[in-house]
């Protein structure tokens, strides 16, 4: 069987995703699901605002914020009509994660559930915005 050659070394680098205020969405990142922030910038030629963010022992992909100053609309299409399904984060514990969302009034959108009788724990939630973010508890 032929093997495809592989143009150039590539490695996936990270995921962006807009957000409508920037504070709020480095604090529910930070704060609410613990990455941490790697760094913050302005993009002058954009007219915009990005910041970096990875788990504190940097072990997975990087997550890109995105603020546009001159996006007027923000609005989040009916699950439906999204192009952009979710984000996934592995937890050591549903229980507790999900607890400390309900206090901080996070957006539950799916209860956590067995995924099939060996499958992990999952639960799905919303960031500020609106973006899906599915939790996975392995055991």
């Amino acid at each position: 069987m032929r093997r495809w050659n592989r143009i150039g070394d590539l490695v996936f680098a990270h995921t962006s995703i807009r957000t409508s205020n920037m504070d709020r969405s480095i604090y529910f990142y930070t704060r609410l699901l613990g990455l941490s922030l790697l760094s913050r910038r302005e993009i002058r030629q954009n007219n915009a605002e990005i910041a970096f963010l990875q788990d504190p022992d940097g072990k997975g992909s990087k997550l890109e914020l995105t603020f546009y100053r001159k996006q007027e609309k923000f609005i989040q299409a009916d699950y439906e009509d999204r192009v952009f399904d979710h984000i996934a984060f592995e937890v050591k514990n549903m229980e507790q994660i999900i607890s400390a969302m309900r206090k901080e009034k996070v957006t539950i959108t799916d209860e956590p559930f067995k995924l099939g009788p060996a499958g992990p724990m999952i639960a799905f939630i919303e960031d500020p915005d609106g973006t899906l973010i599915e939790l996975i508890e392995k055991r």
